[in-house]
Order: structure tokens, then sequence, then C-alpha cells
């Protein structure tokens, strides 16, 4: 293998892109991007693996015995025909579907407490990729592709670079840019998460949920944030996620981020919440943070007015705009303490009126809500409306909520807009002094709120609008007289000219 140097992020985000191909025009991008993530995945841990065997044999000589000893001490276990090498050796050889499949459940049983039922919806030997022999090639030509130099994911090659999360997220944000309203399940624009975790300002110690995680981005966005301001990792994640490969993705990140201290469930997060403390009360949170599929249709309205955690006490959401159901829940797993929480939303939810606006109401006079954002439009893959960042706290010092019009500060990109570090800042900024801001931000009492019906939609509070410059009629009116005397001039020099040629 030629050994490439200083390889950048770029570079390898490329090649991985490259993959890809591979799949085009045979299998869709909502399916293949599963088989390209789960080999990265199995890349990474095998070129991590041998870096760890290639070290002690460095330490301790050519001693197999020994060195499988030392091995044992590492955070995750690799069995060595479960390798990448190992089914890339055989990758001629007939059965290259069943091999990997084998393998992934090797390694699964092999760190069952880490990686339990992450591979159980993944087959590569699924007849989704053809018959038999298209198969073997398509996945002959994936280890090929996931062989290449660019690829080497060693650590003592890539130093400290997070390259996999990146190469993760990379291929995520590209998969979500591809395939449409299914996006949103499974992805959050990077910036928008990074503003809602400083908002949160995780701490050490800190029990952080996101009940509808998608990959996790989110909630390893607030334990980065822990460690980088404490140098702690003093603080567990906690997740629950409704879709069987996105669940499992959320699990590959987390243990290849090495965020051992996790907690991430499978399953419908209204109808079976499964973060419970013992069996009847729904556990609680220093941080709830999500970005909850916008008005979802089927979101359990059946069995709301029975449910045993009274998460709808306030008032039970529209049969078919589940927004506030998961707000509902959010608020419910707060502790009482020191509980927060973000959540993203559609601009409807702030002014929709019947069951919403009672709901919002009570949320209101219970003095929960803190901060209501409006973002820019065309930030979240698969819809091009503006959404809104809701904050919820439990010990808050006022009555009033602040509102902030952000949703003119951007960098226009040719299909997303993107928020800048100087647009992230402002708005936290703008969170921590707790004051109005000309045209963009506004702090309202709880009766100027109930002078609006508990209207929450932002033009009512900031006021943007641009006083247009006084016309100066008189000054239009000489300007008239004079482009009419510019005109007499110029049709009196016309007509000499006809003249002259012989037109009159």
């Amino acid at each position: 293998m030629t050994e490439i140097t200083n390889v950048s992020q770029d570079d390898i985000n490329a090649a991985v892109w490259n993959a890809c191909d591979t799949f085009r025009g045979t299998v869709d991008p909502s399916i293949y991007k599963d088989f390209v993530l789960t080999m990265l995945f199995l890349k990474y841990v095998s070129d991590v693996w041998q870096d760890h065997y290639d070290g002690y044999k460095q330490q301790y000589g050519d001693h197999p015995e020994l060195i499988a000893e030392m091995l044992k001490s590492e955070r995750f276990v690799l069995p060595s025909d479960a390798s990448f090498y190992a089914l890339h050796n055989k990758r001629h050889s007939p059965g290259n579907g069943e091999r990997i499949d084998k393998a992934l459940h090797a390694i699964e049983e092999a760190n069952i407490t880490k990686l339990r039922d992450v591979f159980q919806d993944i087959s590569f030997n699924s007849n989704k990729l053809g018959d038999e022999q298209q198969k073997n090639d398509i996945l002959r030509h994936l280890l090929e592709d996931f062989a290449k130099p660019e690829l080497d994911l060693r650590p003592s090659r890539v130093g400290q670079l997070d390259v996999i999360g990146n190469a993760y997220e990379f291929l995520i944000k590209n998969f979500a840019s591809t395939s449409g309203k299914k996006a949103g399940e499974f992805y959050t624009p990077p910036e928008v998460s990074t503003l809602m975790a400083r908002l949160m300002a995780p701490q050490e110690g800190d029990e952080i949920c996101d009940p509808t995680c998608g990959s996790g981005s989110l909630l390893m966005k607030c334990g980065r944030l822990v460690r980088e301001s404490t140098g702690s990792r003093k603080y567990a994640l906690y997740g629950q996620e409704a879709i069987g490969s996105t669940w499992a993705l959320a699990k590959m990140n987390m243990f290849l981020h090495g965020e051992d201290n996790h907690r991430i469930e499978w399953g419908d997060t209204i109808r079976n919440p499964k973060l419970l403390d013992g069996t009847a009360s729904l556990k609680h949170f220093d941080i709830v943070v999500a970005n909850p599929p916008f008005s979802l249709e089927k979101w359990g309205f059946e069995g709301a007015d029975a449910d045993k955690f009274s998460r709808f006490r306030r008032g039970v959401p529209p049969r078919t705009k589940g927004d506030y159901a998961f707000i509902l829940h959010m608020i419910e797993t707060m502790k009482p303490g020191t509980g927060r929480m973000a959540v993203v939303v559609p601009h409807g939810v702030l002014f929709r009126g019947a069951a919403e606006g009672r709901i919002r109401q009570k949320l209101i006079e219970e003095n929960l809500l803190d901060v209501v954002i409006g973002l820019p439009e065309k930030l979240f893959y698969g819809t091009s409306i503006p959404a809104a960042v809701l904050v919820f706290r439990k010990n808050k010092t006022d009555e009033k909520v602040l509102f902030i019009d952000a949703s003119r500060d951007f960098e226009a990109g040719k299909n997303q807009n993107v928020l800048r570090e100087i647009d992230l800042q402002r708005i936290v900024d703008t969170v921590h002094s707790r004051h109005g801001v000309t045209k963009y931000a506004y702090l309202a009492t709880r009766a100027e709120i109930a002078e609006n019906d508990f209207n929450l939609n932002i033009p009512r509070y900031v006021d943007t609008f641009e006083d247009e410059n006084e016309i100066d009629l008189m000054a239009v009116r000489r300007e008239r007289e004079q482009l009419k005397a510019e005109l007499a001039s110029l049709d009196a020099r016309m007509a000499e000219y006809l003249k002259e040629l012989g037109y009159e």
C-alpha cells in the first residue's frame, strides 16, 4: 500500500463519497447509505485495531499471544476473521455478502454491551443488491474502494483529527441533500445543533437527552462542549430514535466517538417512551434537546388521552400535527431544578389556535417558555420553510419571554442557507444579555403576550419595519421638468438630422 501523508479531511470525504458510485444507478440512495456508512464503520475499527496491533508488536516484538493479551484491554474487540482486511483478501471469492454479515455479527458479539442489535437491520447479503453475481461484484468494488490509500484511517496516520466523525457528518449531510423530505428524519444542520448546544450550556455532571436523536450529532455536540469547557468526560448522553437504521447509525456514531457513557433506545418516543425511571415514570434530565419531525401526522393521538405519564394534561395536540406532543414530552422530562430544553419547531407552533393555542397559553402561564428564536429559511434539508427554536427552563429568573428575529442573518448558499459563526454568536450573546435589541430582539412581559392572545408570532414583538425615505415632491417635479427639457432638445436635434438626410 502506498503511504499518503498529510491527507486532508476533504480528501477522505471525497474518497468516501466516490465509494458511493459503486451503488449509484443500481440501488436507491435511501438504501445504500446504510451500506456505505456501515462499511466506513468496519474500515475504521479495523484500521484502529491494526494500528494498536502494530504498536504492541513494535513494543514487545513478534509475539502474537502476548499481543493478543494486550489487545484485550482495548476499548473494543475485533475478531481476526471479522476485520476489513480479512474480507478484502477474499473479495474475489463468491459469498462477499454472507462474509460481511458474519463479520458484523462477530463484532457485535465481541462488543455486545456496546453494539447489541446494531446490525440487525443491515444485511449485505440482501437481494436489494441484485442477484448473487451482481451483489458479489458490487461488494467487491465496495471493498476495493475502501482499501484505497486515501481511506487508511489509522490514528497514527491521521493524528488527532476526528476523521471518522467528520466523514460520518459529511456523508449524512450529502445523503440528506439527495433524499428529500426523509432527510429531516436523521439530519440536523451542524450550525443549528451547535446553536442549541451553546444555548443549553452543558456542564460537568449533566444528564443530556434527545428524544428524537437521529444520528446522535446533537447529543455529541453537547458532550463535546462539556469536554471543551471543563476537560471532563463526566456527563451522560441519552436518546431515543424510532427508525431502526437511524438508531443503528447513532449507536455506531457513539461507539466511534468514544462516547461510552450513553444510552440510546430504539422505539417511538410518544407511543412507547423507553427512557424511564423504573417502570412507572419518565426519567428526568438536566438538558433536553431535539429536532422532532415537523408536524408529524400520525404521532399517536389515539392513545394520548390515556397516557400513563400524564404528558398531555395541558391538552391533547391535534390529530394531524404532533409538534406539541414532542414539546410536552420534553417538558415532562426536565429536572425540576436544573432542567432546560431547546426544540426546533415550524413557525405554525407559534400561532396556531384551538388545542395548540390552549397548550401554548398554559406553558406561558406556568412561566416555562424562556426564548423564541426565528431562524432563516432554507436551513434544513428537505424543506425550505423557516423554523424557530424554543427554549424552556424550569428555573427562570423573570416572567418574561425574549423574542429574537435572526431570520435575516445568514450566508446564502446555492441550495441551502448557512448560519455563520457571527450569526450564532449574536443569538447566544443576545440570549445571555436578555435585553431588547432594535429590530432584532424584544423582551416581552406576560401581560403583553396575553394581550396578543398568547400568539408568539415574532413580528408581533420584534419590529423589523424599515422606514422609507421621505419623497421630496418638489425635487421630483424639478427633475421631471429637467427631463422634459432634455427630451425637447433631443427631439429638435433629431429633426435637424432628418432634414439634412432629406426626410421632412
